[in-house]
């Protein structure tokens, strides 16, 4: 989303949105004292500990640690980012967006608002005429064929697109849009862009004439964002000749970008995240069915090959995914390609083979929901896949064939970068093929060596990072008490030193809490947090003041977590002046200095903060 959004309107969707009915609406809220409870939606829990605190318009889990406002609550559910959750809270509370836009992202957001609301009202005329128009029966008698239930049909807003040149055009002019707006939208074609197909119709109105309708007779899928708009169409035709094509797609629109849609992800996003893991389908027909038969973590890509753009978007929902193409040659072929992009994203990969002569579809309607969710469970590791079809495509009784699968093989191995998942399938190799683990090893170089000198040249980036330590006991409650208590930040700001403080993260709180409090710049808690760049920062903010319990003698604790912090760091200098002067090559005068300074250094531990 362009443009800037000022304080003011964020303090008043924020003021408008009571963290306790947003959160309610997703989550079955307790109450419990003070605050609320519920389990954690953001990790597997069996007892509460997301606390909601109504005073302070926050939420904390004390089990995964993730905390922050209202905005955070939505944009981490929702898995979106963050402006898209500044426009839902604010559409939630009918507050108009404000931005700072220059003219040319004020005519873009202009444009982009027009052909959503284009698409959503095509999107109804053509639902209408699915379920009540004469002109829809063959529509509705492919879909009773197919098994598609009148619950898919509503959930997904199917449609149809009725079999004539200029219904949509017609359509369009009755609602008063530009055609070339409409044109825009990839709803009708200008006949410049083509040899015009349609008959002559010398009776036809001048200004519709030289546009007629992309999507003709044909049954009409919605294609979504993440956010549930519908940003394109994909028509399958219901009749025609052989060489017509059985699907037409939204050509790429400024709202629509077919290598960075999945469809159905608006649907099945909580699920993803729910299961931990993706099921990649190839069509929309095969996605309804799986998700109808109780398989819900499922996305398809929309009218292209899986790309680089796909992977990425998904490894915001999961880590694995499970490929699960049709059973034909080009189904398994297209679940190979898929390989690449996933491998670099850092996905696991699985693959569930349908069995023959079906796809997802087909083998739901004939065994069930169940059947197809068993079929998912046991998917296998993509090698041990694409070994067990390397082998079954290549004769591995003839030299010929034993080398395409050694070195179709190793050149997918070769693209993990990782040396343990290549060991264990050399192993494999070698007892499937009869070879000596020397001599893949050796075919294995070969491969490498085969590559350009800067992908041999490359490690495997580590995707694990290691849990940022917790901040001590002392620094934790100092953190409470300064955020706790805004009375006690002034002495603080006179009597402490940032510099005590050894968490990297708390140091920054405390110091920009301290310097509002000097520049008097302090507004509220809300504001702060949103001030916090870090993940890390905001969930301590949080977790210090979650559980909003009176604390006996504050400025008295503050004094002594203060003096302790101011001991904890002159003993880290004293151990290392005594860790310097200890080394053999530190010179005497050297040494006599360093004493002197740890002298120095426990004198100012026995006096009183000044």
């Amino acid at each position: 989303m362009a443009g800037t959004l000022s304080p003011a309107t964020r303090e008043r969707i924020r003021a408008a949105s009571d963290i306790v009915d947003i959160i309610g609406s997703y989550l079955p809220l307790k109450k419990a004292g003070a605050n609320f409870v519920a389990l954690c939606p953001f990790h597997k829990e069996k007892t509460p500990s997301f606390n909601v605190n109504p005073h302070k318009q926050i939420f904390h889990c004390f089990g995964c640690h993730k905390g922050g406002d209202v905005f955070t609550f939505v944009k981490e559910y929702e898995n979106i980012g963050f402006m898209d959750a500044v426009r839902r809270l604010a559409e939630r509370a009918k507050i108009p967006l404000e931005f700072d836009q220059t003219p040319g992202e004020q005519q873009s957001r202009h444009i982009k608002d027009q052909l959503l609301e284009i698409h959503e009202q095509i999107t109804q005329r053509w639902q209408n005429a699915l379920l009540n128009e004469a002109s829809g029966q063959i529509a509705r008698d492919y879909l009773t064929k197919r098994g598609v239930s009148p619950e898919a049909v509503k959930l997904f807003r199917l449609g149809y697109a009725p079999d004539a040149w200029d219904d949509t055009v017609n359509w369009a002019k009755s609602k008063s849009h530009e055609l070339a707006i409409v044109e825009k939208a990839g709803l009708i074609i200008h006949k410049s862009e083509t040899r015009d197909p349609r008959p002559q119709t010398p009776d036809a109105r001048p200004e519709t004439r030289n546009y007629y309708d992309r999507f003709r007779g044909r049954l009409m899928f919605p294609i979504c964002d993440e956010q549930g708009r519908v940003i394109g169409f994909s028509g399958r035709v219901l009749s025609g000749d052989e060489k017509t094509a059985k699907y037409v797609n939204s050509p790429e629109t400024p709202i629509f970008t077919k290598s960075r849609v999945f469809f159905g992800l608006d649907k099945s996003k909580r699920a993803l995240l729910d299961a931990g893991f993706a099921v990649v389908c190839e069509g929309q027909l095969d996605l309804i069915a799986c998700f109808m038969g109780g398989v819900q973590n499922i996305v398809a890509p929309q009218g292209t090959a899986f790309t680089a753009d796909h992977a990425r978007i998904i490894k915001r929902y999961v880590d694995e995914v499970v490929l699960c193409f049709d059973s034909d040659e080009a189904g398994q072929n297209a679940a190979v390609r898929s390989l690449d992009h996933l491998l670099a994203s850092g996905l696991a990969v699985r693959v569930a083979v349908v069995p023959a002569p079906h796809d997802p579809d087909s083998f739901i309607k004939a065994n069930g929901g169940e059947a197809f969710r068993r079929l998912v469970e046991n998917a296998e590791g993509f090698f041990d896949y694409y070994l067990k079809r390397l082998c079954e495509k290549n004769d591995v009784k003839t030299d010929k064939g034993r080398t395409v699968v050694v070195r179709s093989m190793l050149e997918a191995l070769q693209k993990t970068g990782n040396r343990v998942v290549f060991d264990k399938y050399a192993h494999d190799l070698t007892f499937k093929l009869g070879l000596s683990f020397r001599s893949i090893v050796d075919e294995f170089q070969k491969v490498l060596n085969e590559q350009p000198s800067e992908k041999r040249e490359e490690a495997p980036e580590s995707t694990a990072s290691a849990e940022a330590p917790r901040p001590s006991t002392q620094e934790f409650w100092l953190l409470k008490l300064l955020l706790l208590h805004d009375d006690l930040v002034a002495w603080t700001a006179l009597h402490l030193d940032v510099n005590w403080i050894s968490h990297p993260f708390v140091r920054q709180i405390v110091e920009r809490r301290l310097t509002a409090q000097t520049n008097e710049t302090w507004q509220s808690l809300a504001a702060f947090l949103d001030e916090c760049e870090s993940p890390e920062m905001r969930d301590l903010v949080t977790e210090a003041v979650a559980e909003d319990r009176k604390i006996p003698n504050p400025d008295q604790q503050l004094g002594d977590v203060v003096l302790r912090l101011r001991n904890q760091f002159l003993d880290r200098q004293i151990a290392a002046s005594i860790q310097r002067a200890s080394r053999p090559e530190t010179s005497e005068a050297d040494r006599m200095e360093l004493l002197r300074q740890q002298q120095e250094l426990r004198q100012q531990k026995r006096a009183p903060l000044k």
